[in-house]
């Protein structure tokens, strides 16, 4: 049986702030398209030039003015959007969360974005470097990345090895493990990388905490909990980032989307310690019309490219993305 690979892979507008502007409420494009692929009278779209522009607004989560960001297809064009409205460099940003200025992992910007939510941008705080005794063979932690080359820790296991060393938070980018800098590197290979450091061993990290007010300063928390059932926005539709091609409008996703993203989700922190959602998302996009496992994996190979997924893994998938179908979940 083939093994399913997965690659991650521009129009110009103007931001400005709106000083004392309410954060609380809707906010989004008006006259925005529900469907992305055809309209109303089974034609192909507008042309872009043509289309109603979205219009998102946006914060820094430790506090500032609100910006008004349009014209981005990715997450880097985003990031890129965000920086200019508030005058820094794009790496600056770790990751963005939705309709909170917390460090709440349920509320992490992924692969969507309701067109009516409010997009919170996390940026680099203070530095820390701290060392960590591996007792076990399991560190506690589930790693995502921001999709520009940001891994940081989603989740912390209670009562695990990270989860005793305090100075460690949820949202912190892992920059270096060893010494050795990670920049750039996907979340499955910084949680392969930390699998395979050795038991009964000291390592250090080098961690960079997102930036908080004081209002945010507050226990610790373990991050995203697996069991929550989150919806991706708050509006009537969402926009669709995508690595290849243009972001594109979306309905809401259905109940069988919500149910099996989330199971795929958990599979990925089950079987390789990371949580991503975009992921998550395209794999049951790509399986939802396939007849059997094969072709299934067949398809993976096709849409998505960066490493080889164990056979069981696409087995499972195949299976979660059926018993979604049958509201078996």
């Amino acid at each position: 049986m083939p093994l399913g690979p997965w690659r991650k892979k521009n129009k110009s507008t103007k931001e400005h702030l709106v000083d004392n502007e309410e954060v609380s409420g809707g906010h989004a494009g008006a006259g925005s398209p529900r469907k992305s692929v055809v309209n109303g009278a089974g034609l192909p779209p507008p042309p872009a030039d043509l289309r109603p522009k979205l219009v998102f607004h946006t914060q820094l989560a430790h506090g500032s003015p609100t910006g008004r960001i349009e014209g981005f297809s990715n997450v880097k064009e985003l990031y890129a959007k965000i920086a200019e409205a508030f005058n820094f460099s794009p790496p600056e940003i770790l990751f963005c969360t939705l309709n909170t200025h917390k460090i709440d992992m349920d509320k992490l910007l992924g692969g969507q974005i309701g067109l009516e939510d409010f997009i919170f941008a996390h940026v680099k705080g203070l530095k820390k470097e701290v060392e960590v005794y591996k007792s076990e063979d399991a560190l506690g932690l589930t790693i995502t990345d921001n999709g520009a080359g940001y891994a940081f820790i989603k989740r912390i296991k209670d009562g695990s090895v990270v989860d005793r060393v305090k100075v460690i938070c949820v949202g912190d980018h892992i920059e270096c493990i060893n010494g050795r800098n990670i920049v750039g590197t996907r979340h499955y290979e910084v949680a392969r990388m930390l699998k395979e450091l050795p038991r009964d061993k000291s390592f250090t990290l080098k961690l960079v905490e997102p930036m908080k007010a004081f209002e945010m300063l507050e226990p610790r928390s373990k991050g995203a909990k697996p069991a929550n059932d989150n919806k991706m926005g708050t509006g009537r539709g969402t926009l669709r980032l995508r690595s290849k091609g243009p972001a594109t409008v979306e309905d809401e996703p259905t109940e069988f989307e919500e149910k099996a993203v989330k199971k795929v989700d958990d599979l990925l922190e089950s079987y390789m310690g990371i949580r991503d959602t975009e992921l998550a998302a395209t794999m049951v996009e790509v399986g939802r019309d396939k007849k059997n496992p094969d072709e299934f994996a067949m398809a993976l190979d096709e849409t998505l490219g960066d490493f080889a997924f164990p056979d069981e893994f696409v087995f499972d998938v195949w299976g979660a993305i059926g018993d979604a179908k049958q509201g078996r979940l």
